[in-house]
């Protein structure tokens, strides 16, 4: 680092540790944990610049320490750089923009596959629900924000780009070619299982898919079919809005959700009963691959026990997030906002609990990986089983709804 930039960080550093105890000798005793913490992050950057083996780069010490400050709050709150915004909205305005078809996390200090839409880009490559992408665009998820990441899956259809993904049970990444694609609408699997129960299979709850589920509800009552499967696993996608409108399909009273956050005015969602359509026998199956607004719609069945919810517990990241633009051109997203069940426990940290839990067999014998990180990552979604007596959850969730007792809620 040249003498300038030496003192031009110095100098940010003063004035950091100036304003910190300004602040805090006029006595702004609201913001007094704020002045302590500049002046403890003015310290630290002084000692590394001083004291540090080699001569550090301030920069990257500091895009570091911004990162590492929004993914400290949730694995969905990130920071982009003014380089990575920029890209970002390039890539936002092009309408035909290029999509893997992955929902993402953060977990065990890298990203996680939430959940894979089908036919998508991600699918096609081989890529499932619980795989661990170690690498994405030749740089490692470790020090990588769930934003930056889906940043690099976006891009213009046609293009590749390069993931590292680690397999159930494997220590070594895989390497494969994402070829981005512009996505059709997904579309709503509609099966007769058996001359009374209708499977319904939502792969997302994109706008309209209300709509949609509304009419094939409306389509079964007049085939005579009485009892409905809504398969949620690996949805992963689309508003909460529309997650209150299916409920509301179903739930004729009681609270549905509530989103809560110090900036934001409470909200309050509830169940109409003018707007239920199904009043008969209703089963969800769920698992760690359910997230986002399927786990509010998940959430509001339980709570209000209208049907069995089956399966295992949710992946819990159900909240709202602000994108907040910074004076350097760089922004950040910020979780401003979480969904509560009705016990008043939030859904990002909890998840979902299924009324009957079942838990789905293992695609692999990833048994013989003894080792924590991989008892861990046991707990973390598998494929989906299609709908088949096979398939453990399915065949439980079967079970309930041919049970003579059971009755409509």
């Amino acid at each position: 680092m040249n003498r300038a930039a030496r003192i031009g960080v110095l100098f940010v550093s003063v004035v950091i540790f100036c304003y910190a105890g300004l602040g805090h000798v006029l006595g702004r005793t609201s913001d007094d944990k704020t002045y302590k913490s500049l002046t403890v992050y003015s310290e630290v950057l002084q000692k590394i610049q001083q004291d540090y083996v080699d001569e550090p780069n301030l920069h990257l010490v500091t895009t570091g320490s911004l990162h590492g400050l929004l993914e400290s709050l949730d694995p969905q709150s990130s920071y982009l750089t003014p380089r990575e915004y920029t890209e970002y909205k390039q890539k936002v305005t092009t309408h035909a923009l290029g999509d893997s078809g992955l929902t993402l996390s953060k977990r065990f200090g890298y990203i996680i596959v939430i959940s894979v839409l089908p036919d998508s880009p991600a699918e096609k490559a081989g890529i499932h629900s619980g795989d661990i992408l170690e690498s994405v665009a030749g740089f490692t998820t470790r020090d990588m924000s769930v934003g930056q990441a889906m940043n690099f899956l976006h891009g213009q259809p046609g293009t590749g780009v390069k993931v590292g993904v680690i397999r159930r049970g494997k220590a070594d990444p895989d390497q494969v070619d994402v070829v981005r694609e512009k996505l059709a609408p997904e579309k709503l699997v509609s099966e007769k299982i058996d001359p009374d129960i209708l499977a319904l299979r939502l792969p997302s709850l994109n706008p309209g898919r209300a709509d949609e589920v509304r009419g094939r509800l409306l389509e079964a009552e007049k085939q005579g079919i009485h009892k409905v499967v809504l398969d949620l696993r690996d949805c992963g996608r689309g508003p909460v809005s529309e997650a209150i409108f299916v409920a509301q399909l179903f739930v004729p009273s009681g609270t549905l959700a509530t989103l809560k956050g110090q900036t934001i005015t409470t909200q309050v969602f509830s169940a109409d009963p003018s707007k239920v359509v199904w009043k008969g026998p209703v089963s969800l199956l769920i698992d760690p691959s359910t997230s986002g607004a399927a786990e509010v719609l998940a959430s509001a069945m339980v709570a209000n026990h209208r049907g069995d919810v089956v399966g295992e517990r949710s992946f819990g990241l159900a909240s709202e997030q602000k994108l907040i633009t910074l004076d350097d051109g760089a922004a950040l997203f910020l979780t401003v906002g979480n969904y509560y069940n009705s016990d008043g426990k939030t859904i990002l940290s909890e998840g979902v609990v299924p009324s009957e839990v079942v838990t789905a067999s293992a695609d692999d014998d990833s048994g013989a990986d003894d080792d924590s990180s991989s008892a861990d990552a046991q707990k973390e979604p598998a494929q989906p089983k299609p709908l088949s007596p096979e398939d453990p959850i399915f065949r439980k969730a079967l079970e309930l709804l041919k049970t003579p007792q059971k009755k409509a809620a």
